[in-house]
């Protein structure tokens, strides 16, 4: 590993992962060398590792100029520091909610977000590890070319193809740089697609007071990807969410104002930045370098689906009071968002009491191996719904925790020596 040059701009590209995933490290290496050439910035790469394939990764990281490599107790070590710095309140539950015993793909992002304030980066731009990259005309198309392109700088000096930004804002910096992917469905519901009861499950996660044209939009929309790249098309604007994944996404200062919720269990508790940005009118970049996504394996197995499926269920529950934060939330700032986010645990619990029950027939109409998903919201009603609410509440405290956090992560160094 060489050492970063002191008077360039520095990046963070991260993989978090908790599978093998060599042949996606091998395309995201070539990603941070293709960065490094085309662009004055050192680009840290940062793998979070919670897989049983370390030493294959390592391997693998070592044909890299510049990265991090860091193993469970690793990050646990770094963490304990950073917590102790900020002198928080809580700090047991702090260290819990950034290095959960669960799955949280919120938490690992927000973990990724303090080390690249350890590491000094002003942006971060965050991968997955079952992804590839599209090819075109021969070579290979990098969706950190337009990233860095945007990134930080004041809007009206972005060359883009396209621009929707009201004038009034181009001014600001770029705060986001965003695209979405071709391949597999984001949320595995592939196979129930053509399914009477796929309406009735996915429709679930619209907004209270959606029409029937709305909730028909929202399902034909979910999870799908986007057009084969054909030619670069930035267009600069603020962000439609429903436009960009969080296997293909960065952000500029805004990782370090509100952290991502740490919710275990529960997929698509990591796009809360992407609605921030919307909602305050922080100018981003879409572009169409879409990453290829790809279901694993491991996936598709008896445990695997199963413990997906749960994910999903608790991404429905969790809607419930993303909902609510996002029609009240019209800035960044985090006291603001941490109120709202608090006032929405507030509401009765009986409407999400309904969506479960809905939850539960709409996965027993689709039968087979979805009858023991079924089976599990049934057993575990109660228990789903506190956790969704519990989620809720540790964010806010986690967002009122943040600033704190991070200052002291800047001050931490990243291996103790």
């Amino acid at each position: 590993m060489t050492d970063a040059r002191d008077d360039r701009r520095r990046v963070c590209l991260v993989v978090p992962t908790n599978r093998e995933c060599a042949a996606t490290l091998t395309e995201v290496v070539a990603e941070a060398e293709y960065a490094t050439r085309h662009f004055d910035v050192d680009v840290c790469l940062l793998v979070l590792d919670s897989s049983d394939e370390y030493e294959a990764h390592a391997k693998v990281l070592a044909l890299a100029p510049l990265v991090w490599h860091l193993d469970e107790p690793a990050q646990r070590e770094f963490l304990q520091r950073v917590v102790r710095g900020a002198a928080a309140d809580r700090p047991d539950l702090l260290l819990d909610l950034l290095l959960p015993a669960g799955v949280s793909y919120g938490a690992c992002t927000n973990r990724a977000f303090l080390i690249a304030a350890a590491l000094g980066c002003d942006s971060v731009h965050r991968r997955d590890s079952d992804l590839y990259f599209q090819t075109y005309e021969g070579k290979k198309i990098f969706p950190i070319h337009a990233e860095l392109s945007a990134l930080g700088k004041a809007a009206r000096d972005v060359v883009a193809t396209e621009n929707r930004l009201d004038e009034s804002r181009a001014d600001l910096p770029v705060a986001m740089a965003g695209a979405s992917f071709v391949g597999d469905m984001s949320v595995d519901v592939e196979d129930i697609r053509d399914h009477e009861a796929y309406y009735d499950l996915v429709s679930l996660w619209a907004a209270p007071g959606s029409t029937e044209d709305e909730k028909r939009e929202l399902v034909a929309e979910s999870f799908t990807g986007s057009a084969p790249f054909d030619g670069d098309h930035w267009t600069l604007s603020v962000v439609d969410p429903m436009r960009v994944d969080m296997h293909n996404i960065s952000f500029h200062g805004l990782q370090e104002n509100v952290p991502l919720p740490p919710a275990t269990d529960t997929i698509g508790s990591d796009y809360f930045l992407i609605h921030v940005a919307d909602r305050a009118g922080l100018p981003g970049l879409l572009h169409n370098r879409h990453i290829v996504n790809f279901h694993t394996a491991e996936r598709k197995s008896d445990a695997g689906f199963l413990a997906y499926q749960l994910r999903f269920a608790k991404f429905i529950l969790s809607m419930y009071y993303f909902h609510f934060i996002y029609q009240r939330m019209t800035n960044a700032s985090p006291g603001d968002i941490a109120a709202i986010v608090r006032a929405s645990t507030w509401q009765p619990r009986e409407p999400n009491e309904a969506t479960a029950e809905l939850m539960e027939q709409a996965y027993r109409r689709l039968g087979g191996r979805f009858t023991a998903v079924a089976d599990r919201i049934g057993a575990n009603r109660d228990a789903l719904l506190i956790e969704a609410r519990r989620d809720i509440e540790d964010f806010a405290l986690l967002i009122e925790a943040w600033a704190a956090l991070i200052a002291a992560a800047r001050e931490t160094p990243l291996r103790h020596d």
